[in-house]
């Protein structure tokens, strides 16, 4: 697994965010998803970028609850006909055919999905990194 960014532990420090626990446990699962995976701050929450290519995104704010953003990055790209990934786990709420949010209230919803969110993000970066 990836190392966790230094600058995205020091953010969530100074955040002093309600669900640091959550959130730690999301970092861990994402990193550990796939190698190529590193993390920075950008959209003011922990972003997850395979070759400088945004691909996941930790929405962190307000604070009742945490959601990843599923994204091809900033730049709008031509919406595919078809959603980039299937998602039997129904963990997933599709906004477009390339964008996905997936939202976990508690500790207790993140474990409960943890090898389906491992899975969700491999298919994720291997669908949207050419």
């Amino acid at each position: 697994m990836k190392y966790k960014s230094t600058e995205v532990s020091t953010f969530l420090d100074e955040l002093k965010h309600p669900f640091r626990i959550e959130i730690e446990e999301l970092r861990e699962i994402i990193l550990s998803s796939d190698a190529r995976i590193s993390e920075n701050i950008k959209w003011n929450g922990p972003n997850y970028i395979v070759s400088n290519e945004d691909r996941i995104t930790m929405r962190v704010q307000p604070p009742k609850q945490i959601q990843l953003i599923f994204h091809r990055g900033a730049k709008v790209l031509e919406i595919p006909k078809e959603k980039i990934i299937e998602d039997d786990s129904g963990l997933l709420l599709w906004k477009t055919n390339d964008r996905a949010i997936a939202t976990f209230r508690n500790l207790a919803e993140i474990e409960i999905n943890r090898i389906n969110l491992n899975e969700i993000v491999k298919k994720w970066i291997h669908a949207t990194i050419a």
